[in-house]
This record gives C-alpha cells, sequence and structure tokens, in this order.
C-alpha cells in the first residue's frame, strides 16, 4: 500500500511544499545559527529582497516554525525565533549539510574544511551522532 492510497497526502509532498520557496531553508539556518533580526538574514544574501524576506517570515510564523518577538528596546525592535516545532528541523539541516559534505561531487570540501564544516554544524544544531 501507498501513502496515497491510504486516503492521505503523502507527508514527503507536505515538506516540499513547505520548504520549496526560496530562502526558507537558508533563514531557518541562519535562526539556528542566532541570527534574528531582519537586517541580519538579509547580512550575506545580497539578492534577497525585504519583500521576499518578510513573506517568507510571515509563511514560517503561519505554519508555527517562528515566532515574532517584539524587544521592548530603544528604538523597538523585532526579533524572530525559531518556535518548539521549528527547533525539529536541526537534524533535517544537519542531513542536508552532511550529504552535500560527503558528496564526491563536491570536491570544494576537502578533509579538513569538510571535518570544520560538520563539527559546527553538529555543535550548533545540537545534533549527536543518530
Amino acid at each position: 500500500m501507498t501513502v496515497e492510497k491510504s486516503g492521505v497526502e503523502c507527508p514527503i509532498n507536505r515538506a516540499v511544499e513547505l520548504f520549496n520557496k526560496k530562502w526558507t531553508i537558508q533563514l531557518i539556518r541562519d535562526m539556528f545559527f542566532g541570527k534574528k533580526q531582519f537586517k541580519e538574514f538579509q547580512e550575506d544574501k545580497p539578492d534577497l529582497s525585504n519583500k521576499v524576506l518578510s513573506q517568507r517570515l510571515k509563511e514560517m510564523e503561519a505554519k508555527g516554525l517562528i515566532e515574532k518577538r517584539v524587544v521592548n528596546t530603544s528604538p523597538v525592535s523585532t526579533e524572530y525565533h525559531l518556535t518548539e516545532q521549528g527547533q525539529k528541523l536541526n537534524k533535517v539541516i544537519y542531513e542536508l549539510a552532511i550529504f552535500i559534505l560527503d558528496n564526491p561531487n563536491y570536491p570544494e570540501y576537502n578533509k579538513n574544511n569538510k571535518d570544520q564544516i560538520k563539527e559546527l554544524f553538529k555543535n550548533t544544531l545540537k545534533v549527536n551522532d543518530f
């Protein structure tokens, strides 16, 4: 029996639907790595417009992956944080990185930087070997 024959949509289809828009995965990764404010998300993404960034943040908030927090500073600022549900993506982000790092078709990742990057992702995403 396939998932489709069970009468419900395949969860992979739903996941792809959720993450198929450009920048979504990168923004989630950025939040794991400590970025919280609108301008921080654009620092290393010159092609990411304010409009698209705003749309992606709203979409992720609507799906329960992130929450928007108003910080009572002067001037008032807004921060974005992963929700408990969003934090469950740590293993997904980690596995995507490992998939590329261990793929011989990406020779720019040599033994030295590959191990460093793996360790960085493992520690930042709080992923134990599984």
